[in-house]
């Protein structure tokens, strides 16, 4: 499979960054040198959702604690002790994420300890949806979804900024449908 290389001038190269590439002696080895990741706001956006979903929880124990239900601070504490967590990796798992648009495919990764490496060849791709939840809206990021036949290839790309992400999607249909086999 050839590779073409990297356009600078391309405006997709808007948020390329040096992935850090995972270590191992059995890890799946990519000839690809530069990876676009996503927006440093999407590590916002998630943290955010996190501190709304606990404050949730926090007044569903709070008045669970008020009608005398003491034993609620228990799940309490446990759903505490998983938020931090998520807060402290979230920072992490947001630079783990990332694409490579080559020749013939678009490769995703994703995945810290559980890793995972997926390619979506452009002539099976089915639809190419933008997202844009509220949160992500408010701070100009998108979510790229690319479809194809088969569900476990599906992918979906968070922390786009809008226009780039509109890019990325008219780029997509183009190529798909040179291919003649897409969308």
């Amino acid at each position: 499979m050839t590779q073409t290389p990297p356009n600078p001038e391309s405006p997709l190269n808007s948020h390329e960054s040096n992935l850090v590439e995972p270590r191992g002696e059995g890890r799946l080895q990519l000839e690809i040198s530069e990876w676009m990741r996503v927006s440093p706001k999407y590590v916002l956006v998630q943290i955010i959702g996190t501190v709304i979903f606990f404050v949730v929880l926090l007044a569903v124990f709070c008045v669970l604690a008020l009608t005398g239900q003491t034993w609620a601070w228990i799940p309490f504490g446990v759903a505490l002790v998983v938020a931090i967590i998520d807060l402290v990796i979230t920072p992490r798992q947001a630079k783990a994420i990332g694409y490579q648009l080559r020749a013939d495919d678009l490769v995703f990764r994703r995945g810290i300890m559980w890793q995972r490496i997926v390619a979506v060849p452009y002539g099976r791709m089915q639809l190419v949806d933008i997202t844009r939840g509220p949160l992500a809206r408010g701070l100009g990021l998108a979510e790229v979804k690319l479809v194809t036949a088969a569900a476990a290839t599906g992918v979906s790309i968070p922390g786009i900024p809008n226009d780039e992400a509109e890019k990325l999607r008219d780029h997509l249909v183009e190529v798909a449908e040179t291919r003649r086999a897409g969308i």
